[in-house]
């Protein structure tokens, strides 16, 4: 199972917001869609960085509210890591275990074309169970 087959049930549709936008606008931006996090883009690169619920969190927390007021370029990840649509769910779920994060871009020939979160990936894997669950079943009522 690969990236694109998420992407293929879930939509493209990546939740966006300008690196110089302030930091309650992003959070704003994050409770009305109801999504975890924001890709910060620029223009320059697909993907510049990555601010999310817990960023925003961390930010109030050690500035205090003014840190609302400041740019989500000042507590955004700028290392972000990327896969592809063909990259394989098992390495996407081990690059989110080992790396600590829950969401990852979808980056093809140095186009953003869509995001994938944990939930994403953890929905996808219990239909595959559920589906495996159901296939040993039929198999075992008609042997």
């Amino acid at each position: 199972m690969i990236v694109n087959r998420i992407l293929s049930l879930k939509g493209r549709e990546v939740a966006t917001i300008e690196p110089g936008r302030s930091l309650s606008e992003a959070a704003r931006f994050l409770a009305e869609r109801r999504i975890g996090a924001l890709l910060i883009v620029d223009g320059d690169r697909p993907v510049t960085g990555i601010i999310s619920e817990r960023d925003i969190v961390r930010a109030v927390a050690m500035h205090g509210a003014k840190a609302l007021d400041e740019p989500v370029s000042r507590f955004m990840t700028e290392k972000v890591v990327t896969c592809t649509g063909e990259t394989s769910i098992n390495d996407v779920m081990e690059l989110m275990t080992q790396q600590k994060f829950r969401h990852i871009p979808v980056v093809e020939s140095g186009r953003l074309s869509g995001i994938v979160s944990i939930g994403d990936v953890v929905k996808l894997r219990l239909e595959e169970v559920e589906a495996e669950t159901q296939a040993i079943k039929e198999y075992i009522a008609t042997a």
